[in-house]
């Protein structure tokens, strides 16, 4: 707590904020969002602000867009991004596309799957809810069978990456039954952007949501909704702050309908940049690599993964001494997240966004020293060799 104005704190309580504030300077950070950020981002967010209503900051924003439009292979300017976190585009989406009454389906394999249940019947749709397993992945063939027997349905929202279990729904099919039955294909691809090599057109993707702080290498507090020319038949104009007209209109211009999030638009230049320098195929296989080499080096160390089909962003390692696994690694100034909801306590989650394969590879012989600690049977080595082989097979060394 904070000191009364004219009051010093006492010498005890700034120690001891002194000491957490080292503390956390020197944690590493493997969680799934904030994830660390790149010292060419870091370097960004360091200089001065600028003014938004200016020929400055127009011109970064405009290049802005055209290197998004590169990352997703689309010359649409059908996008934009918002002064939030990815909930706010997400709450976009529902206002933007759809009207009260719609019936939709709603994938919900976790706590974000809930979370589109949760914003469609806020704004009163109506959801059918597709309850798929946590760890589990949907079935493009059960989404059919929901379409063909809900005929009316207007679209389908899911996550391609699915945070809380680290899951992968499959887009492209579920994309490709969306087009079959017309329905827009609403797709959470909040850790999704910046880690796979999403094609929009290709995959049938209608609408696809971001958020700044994942495979964007960002802080938190911006987030970008891109849409097709099919949805844009269906855009209507039930917002307010989260309005896409209203953004639309203004940010094809270089400029925003409000005041927007100056230095991570400045900062999401150097990101965009960065992934377009290594390519989002080569991006992407990296992602791949760093997810296989985690789950075979631990699986070798005796635990196993949590989701049936891991997402390449995020591995959910299941124990039931997870919460010990946690704190231990903490002591050793590594960070990673836990379960939520009923996996508290029996999953932890290891982000593969903003980390390099070296990362990884610290990551895992500090693994083995914390669950040779725990008591956990196994020889110290095996998993830093297993995650070595691994990517060594990808070719990444």
């Amino acid at each position: 707590m904070f000191p009364r104005r004219g009051k010093i704190a006492k010498p005890e309580i700034l120690q001891a904020f002194r000491v957490k504030y080292s503390t956390m300077r020197h944690e590493r950070v493997f969680t799934p969002g904030p994830v660390e950020l790149p010292e060419r981002v870091r370097e960004v967010l360091g200089r001065q602000i600028i003014h938004h209503r200016t020929e400055e900051f127009k011109n970064a924003f405009l290049e802005v867009r055209e290197l998004f439009k590169r990352l997703l292979d689309e010359p649409s300017d059908n996008f934009v991004f918002f002064a939030s976190s990815g909930t706010g585009a997400m709450e976009s989406a529902i206002l933007s596309f759809f009207k009260e009454g719609d019936k939709v389906l709603v994938i919900n394999g976790g706590k974000f799957g809930e979370r589109w249940l949760k914003l469609a019947q806020h704004w009163g749709l109506r959801p059918i809810e597709y309850k798929v397993e946590w760890g589990k992945s949907a079935d493009s063939e059960r989404v059919r069978e929901f379409l063909r027997e809900n005929p009316e349905c207007k679209g389908v929202l899911f996550q391609v990456s699915e945070t809380s279990t680290g899951a992968y729904h499959p887009a492209p099919e579920i994309g490709k039954v969306c087009k079959e039955f017309n329905a827009l294909c609403v797709a959470d691809a909040i850790t999704a952007l910046g880690v796979y090599h999403i094609k929009p057109s290709e995959w049938n993707l209608d609408v696809i949501v971001g958020g700044s702080q994942k495979g964007f290498l960002l802080p938190p507090g911006l987030s970008v909704l891109w849409f097709s020319e099919r949805a844009k038949e269906s855009l209507v104009d039930r917002a307010f702050y989260f309005s896409v007209k209203r953004e639309l209109s203004k940010q094809k211009e270089g400029q925003t309908a409000w005041t927007p999030a100056i230095s991570l638009i400045l900062a999401m230049r150097e990101s965009l940049l960065m992934l377009l320098e290594e390519g989002m195929e080569k991006v992407e296989k990296r992602h791949r690599a760093l997810s296989e080499g985690t789950i075979r080096a631990l699986e070798t160390l005796g635990l196993r993964r949590f989701a049936e089909k891991p997402s390449l962003s995020v591995s959910a390692i299941y124990s039931e001494r997870s919460e010990d696994i946690r704190k231990e690694l903490l002591k050793l100034g590594i960070r990673v997240a836990g379960g939520q909801d009923e996996l508290k306590g029996k999953i932890f989650r290891i982000s593969h966004m903003g980390v390099e394969p070296k990362d990884g590879l610290m990551l895992i012989g500090i693994l083995e020293i914390v669950l040779k600690r725990l008591g956990f049977s196994l020889e110290l080595g095996e998993g830093v060799r297993t995650y070595s082989q691994t990517l060594m097979e990808h070719k990444i060394w």
